[in-house]
């Protein structure tokens, strides 16, 4: 029993009821139902969402209409030289000492930017606020401002999600092993993923878990950071990822062997076994993992699945040891280097490059 603004509250466990009572009085309460009082409070919090919601498409809308009517008063103004610079410039001075600094020059022309990259009004999309406006309309690519909209609705992502996405340049990296349209027509929900590499980045950003970048750990450790941030692993691993297990122990005979990580992915339809390396990659690590993608191949997908995938995040691989260890026509065992940090954008592009200049290589040797 605990004390509460004199009265008492009791919970009664057995049958799932809330006693509650008000001793001012005496007189008892009709019990209430936990399930009632979860509904309560769920039409409240549903409530103040949407009203958060609602607030932040109000205030896009705003910019949007803000950024409108600048453009239509420059277009006025166009014979005359640097007239946008000036109207933006004296419209700042004199709304911003009113309504602050959310109508000051650098504001006023984002707006006139949004509006001039989303011209039509039923193309501005209510999931997202103005901060992630913001950063959309700094990219300059058409295709590759539409990749991150679509995800960003799609994917439910805060805007720190995206930013973040956008830093570790997530759209490059899928574009490292697919043709731009098949990355925008999943994007589009036009078409499902097929295979794991129009899944998987390279290479993998795990600045999320918080590892430092010089200091020596164990392959544990990155395993449990991993797990304390499995929503953020999952979404940086790619779509439609839900977690299996770790640590799968896996008996054959007298033998026991234990796969790091166990993932299903729905939209291949395929078990995804996660192997961690921390080390560079060796033969014997493909090895190992291939018996695990057997054993789940054999022992636990069903006949209407795909075959198991295998994954080997490792922090340097060699692609010819990759190519000549596992058969020509693979396509379930893939390597992939991982980073501890984000890289800068320059490093970043210098990795993709790389890896696309590797990738031709093999072609040709193929």
């Amino acid at each position: 029993m605990q004390s509460t603004l004199g009265g008492w509250k009791r919970t009664n466990r057995k049958n799932g009821l809330t006693m509650a009572s008000i001793s001012t009085n005496n007189s008892s309460v009709a019990p209430l139902n936990n399930q009632f009082v979860s509904d309560i409070k769920h039409i409240i919090t549903t409530a103040q969402t949407n009203a958060v919601r609602s607030v932040d498409y109000c205030r896009v809308q705003m910019y949007w209409h803000l950024g409108k009517r600048i453009f239509e008063e420059e277009q006025q103004g166009k014979a005359r030289a640097d007239y946008g610079s000036y109207l933006i410039e004296n419209l700042a001075h004199e709304i911003e000492p009113e309504y602050g600094s959310g109508f000051g020059r650098r504001q006023l022309e984002r707006a006139r930017q949004f509006y001039r990259e989303y011209p039509i009004p039923s193309a501005v999309r209510s999931q997202l606020n103005w901060s992630q406006y913001r950063m959309l309309i700094q990219i300059q690519d058409h295709d590759k401002r539409e990749y991150y909209e679509l995800e960003a609705v799609n994917n439910a992502w805060t805007g720190r999600e995206l930013q973040r996405q956008i830093d570790s340049m997530l759209y490059e990296r899928l574009l490292m092993s697919n043709d731009k349209e098949a990355v925008l027509a999943v994007a589009r929900k036009e078409r499902i993923p097929e295979t794991p590499q129009e899944i998987i980045k390279q290479p993998t950003v795990l600045e999320f878990l918080g590892l430092k970048r010089e200091a020596a750990y164990y392959e544990k450790d990155l395993e449990q950071a991993i797990i304390t941030h499995i929503a953020d692993f999952m979404l940086e691993m790619g779509k439609g990822f839900s977690f299996v297990a770790r640590q799968k122990r896996i008996l054959l005979e007298d033998d026991e062997f234990f796969a790091d990580l166990v993932f299903y992915n729905r939209l291949l339809r395929c078990f995804v076994v996660i192997e961690l390396k921390t080390g560079e990659l060796t033969h014997q690590d493909l090895g190992q993992l291939q018996m695990y993608v057997n054993y789940y191949d054999r022992q636990e997908k069903l006949p209407e699945e795909n075959p198991t995938i295998g994954i080997l995040l490792c922090t340097r691989k060699n692609d010819t040891l990759v190519r000549t260890t596992l058969p020509e026509n693979n396509t379930t065992i893939l390597a992939s280097e991982y980073r501890l940090y984000l890289p800068s954008a320059e490093q970043l592009i210098k990795e993709v490059n790389d890896v696309k200049e590797q990738m031709q290589q093999n072609k040709a040797e193929e």
